[in-house]
């Protein structure tokens, strides 16, 4: 192995550790509490590394982002994956899709509430986004009914789900109502 390589795989290296910490961080005690200051005392190098990687937290947000939105589109398809029944797959992609926003939330808040930088529905949109949407236009895609454009579908399908992810976790929606609410949402909306 060059010099070169060795360099550059140290440099990806520090850079998967500068998103990981951050994203740990985050986790644990909200992104108000991700800084420079901190990340680099965390990961044990200085600021100016830190500044070599990413100009800011705001690129910091957005490598959390596009990550986050990787894993989701994953998350998305294993959980659709075993549905043969268009009506199961969708309420599967509504229960992964809800239990991902729970289960991550400052993952959540990077894709979805913060300002990371990076440009959403447009050409330019970085292709982890873009694959996150077409994971969910996948199973919504089928069930958007005559006449409707899938993608506008979805992305209605996906503003509730949403709505519902942020009332949830913001403690607004009763706790009781979560099933019925995905099943209301599906049969409803989908009019599966």
């Amino acid at each position: 192995m060059s010099v070169q390589e060795r360099k550059e795989r140290e440099r990806a290296a520090r850079e998967r550790l500068i998103v990981a910490t951050a994203r740990e961080l985050a986790e644990q005690q909200g992104w108000d509490a991700v800084t420079t200051r901190r990340l680099a005392e965390r990961i044990e190098y200085s600021q100016p590394v830190l500044y070599s990687h990413f100009r800011g937290k705001r690129e910091i947000i957005g490598a959390v982002a596009l990550e986050g939105a990787t894993e989701m589109a994953a998350f998305l398809r294993a959980a659709t994956a075993a549905e043969d029944d268009p009506r199961a797959r969708v309420a599967a992609l509504a229960r992964a899709y809800l239990d991902y926003a729970a289960r991550n939330p400052a993952v959540y808040d990077a894709l979805f509430q913060l300002d990371g930088g990076l440009p959403y529905a447009r050409e330019d949109t970085p292709q982890p986004l873009k694959d996150a949407f077409a994971a969910l236009m996948e199973s919504l895609g089928e069930v958007a009914g005559d006449g409707v454009n899938p993608g506008l579908f979805t992305e209605v399908f996906w503003a509730s789900l949403h709505g519902l992810a942020t009332l949830t976790r913001a403690g607004r929606l009763l706790p009781e109502y979560a099933e019925p609410r995905v099943e209301l949402l599906v049969d409803r909306l989908a009019m599966i």
